[in-house]
């Protein structure tokens, strides 16, 4: 499922040979991950090497974009052109090339031929338009410039003046080296990303989002201002498979954001709740999205580690969204929904056990035996698929549309794919002309040495970048351009990229490019403008969060007992009292003033430190005790 606004209706809907033609394509890219990552072909004695598997997935899915993305909007959906075809062709041929000459690439890796060359300008030319057309524009116009530079490099002055890169060089390295098209974030997108969105296939075709939002209602549809607290639950639960926070909103929002507005919350509000709720799908563990899963490998460290870090800042971004909602409801009285409505939570868990067993398995394999991501989801997955045939015809399933899992699992890998493949160049390039190293160096001298400023840099470029983008773009974007920076000036490893990598996601909420917060205020009818300043107050915490955990590294379960509970209290403390001063809501209505109060309060509280905890509670204390008291007196006379 794409992240991009409006991206499904941009799908061409093939008929006949074509249509045959592209679900067959699609229906490849997880078929030959099953193949590879079970090691089939081991079977038949044809050993099947990484950088082969690579090259046969990088063909299938520039082929695939071109088969189903017309060159501009508003181009005819039901007829393939002859020109995608043959850019399909060729992104066969480009890949096929390394996977049936790899071992002859292997030993001849620096020798530059012209076939070698031309096949490596198609194959950074295909990259460059499937991701104009699947990720779009801005992410192009973020490559150019760094090809630019490898080319015309000694033309630059002072420290970014180096060699030039002959055009022969570049495009050959880019296609055929490791660091190039064919690196890391391809290689993670074709092997744990690809298990993961088909598991995220399985699940939707046993039923698996409905028991999210079924659960989701049964244990809040009752409480005031239920509809809104069910959407937190349902988009947290239902992000974890989905992977897009987008496709999130349109699925869950659906159901969620006519409820919240029929309970009256104003439509901004639902909008902006679903936003923010879809969104935080992509740090929600056990699940996480497929950044998630890059920052594991660029770390070497288990995923488990970056699920389990995640915990704590997951639980303060909804925390955030849930006390802002409650209070809302509270200011706008607002009641429970009726309780014929509402299903039974155990009834729930019953019907979707399919679902909810496979889910728990995964979970043990990931975080108690060790194993690793691809393995673990590959097995659920399968385990997954075999109960929905078995036990689940009565939601539906059939085999035909167990076979369309791999087809919509070809299809959801397209957007990580190709942003894969052309972060590879952008890495390619960073890593020939060690411009790497030169920004880095730049963004440490600019900010004079003051890590705080760093990070501030760091926000502000990872909320720009990530306009327009994926997640998993604009993360990759600041892995190689500002996480080197952090870790220079002595932020560790794993808190540089959580920071990065928060900020890529709070692109989706932060105006004015805000797909997310767009998609939510489409189907709540509100305005965008609203929506995405509402999507902001609600998700105060990710912008805060992030700040705090590069000085108190116990918020990401890093250090001792007593700092990671004294940290989780005082930040848990904090984000409810600034969540009152940003709704404006305590027992009554509250004034400017004290909302400021209540906003310094809570700010202070989080700062680490336990003097700041005291200054905080000093600030914000008085002022709950007073009106806790002036709430008794009224109660009192009436």
């Amino acid at each position: 499922m794409s992240e991009r606004k409006g991206v499904e209706t941009s799908f061409r809907r093939l008929k006949g040979w074509a249509g045959g033609l592209t679900d067959f394509v699609l229906a490849l890219i997880p078929i030959s991950g099953i193949v590879f990552m079970l090691h089939l072909s081991e079977f038949v004695k044809i050993p099947l090497f990484t950088q082969q598997y690579l090259g046969v997935v990088f063909g299938l899915v520039i082929a695939a974009s071109f088969l189903l993305f017309p060159i501009r909007k508003g181009k005819a959906l039901n007829r393939l052109p002859w020109y995608d075809f043959c850019f399909a062709i060729l992104a066969i041929m480009s890949g096929l090339y390394v996977s049936v000459n790899y071992e002859i690439l292997a030993v001849e890796s620096g020798l530059i031929t012209q076939e070698r060359v031309l096949l490596g300008l198609i194959a950074v030319l295909l990259v460059l338009e499937s991701s104009r057309r699947v990720v779009g524009l801005p992410f192009v116009i973020i490559m150019l410039p760094f090809l630019f530079y490898a080319l015309f490099s000694s033309h630059f002055p002072g420290i970014l003046g180096m060699r030039s890169i002959p055009f022969t060089s570049l495009v050959t390295f880019l296609y055929l080296d490791e660091q190039g098209i064919f690196g890391v974030p391809l290689n993670v997108s074709a092997t744990i990303v690809l298990v993961f969105v088909l598991f995220g296939q399985v699940l939707s075709v046993i039923g698996g989002g409905k028991v999210f939002i079924d659960i989701a209602f049964s244990l809040m549809g009752r409480y005031r201002g239920g509809p809104a607290k069910v959407a937190v639950i349902a988009s947290s639960l239902f992000g974890s498979i989905s992977g897009s926070a987008v496709a999130n909103v349109v699925t869950t929002g659906v159901f969620t954001i006519p409820l919240m507005k029929r309970s009256g919350y104003p439509p901004y509000f639902a909008g902006a709740v679903e936003a923010v709720a879809s969104t935080g799908g992509q740090i929600m563990p056990p699940i996480m999205g497929a950044a998630a899963f890059l920052m594991a490998t660029f770390l070497n460290i288990p995923y488990s580690e970056i699920a389990i870090a995640a915990i704590i800042p997951a639980t303060l971004y909804y925390l955030a969204v849930f006390i802002q909602v409650d209070l809302r409801a509270a200011k706008l009285d607002l009641k429970g929904m009726p309780s014929e409505q509402i299903p039974n939570f155990w009834r729930v868990v019953l019907k979707g056990w399919t679902f909810v067993l496979p889910f728990l398995v995964l979970i043990g394999l990931l975080f108690f035996f060790g194993w690793e991501p691809e393995s673990s989801g590959l097995i659920t997955a399968g385990g997954s698929l075999a109960l929905g045939l078995c036990f689940a015809r009565h939601q539906g399933v059939t085999w035909t549309k167990a076979l369309s899992v791999l087809r919509d699992t070809g299809r959801g890998l397209l957007e990580v794919g190709v942003t894969s493949a052309g972060a590879g160049i952008i890495i390619g390039v960073l890593s020939i002309t060690g411009l790497g190293f030169i920004f880095s160096d730049m963004l440490v001298s600019l900010a004079g040495g003051n890590v705080f400023l760093l990070l501030l840099f760091a926000a502000i470029g990872a909320s720009i970048l990530g306009m327009g983008m994926t997640v998993t773009a604009a993360y990759l974007l600041m892995v190689v351009l500002i996480a080197p920076a952090l870790v220079d000036s002595g932020i560790p490893g794993l808190i540089a990229h959580f920071f990065v990598f928060y900020y890529a996601i709070l692109s989706f909420l932060t105006p004015p490019v805000c797909l997310a917060a767009y998609a939510a205020a489409s189907l709540a009818g509100a305005s965008m403008f609203k929506t995405a300043l509402q999507s902001m107050k609600l998700g105060i915490a990710a912008y805060i969060i992030p700040f705090i955990f590069a000085y108190r590294p116990a918020l990401l379960l890093q250090g001792s007992l007593f700092d990671i509970v004294e940290g989780a209290v005082s930040a848990i403390a904090g984000i409810y009292v600034i969540s009152m001063g940003l709704e404006g809501y305590l027992f009554r209505s509250l004034s400017w003033p004290k909302r400021m109060i209540f906003f310094c309060g809570g700010g202070v509280m989080i700062i680490p430190g336990l003097i700041f905890d005291a200054v905080g509670i000093a600030i914000a204390i008085p002022l709950v005790v007073a009106e806790y008291v002036k709430r008794c007196s009224a109660a009192a006379t009436t």
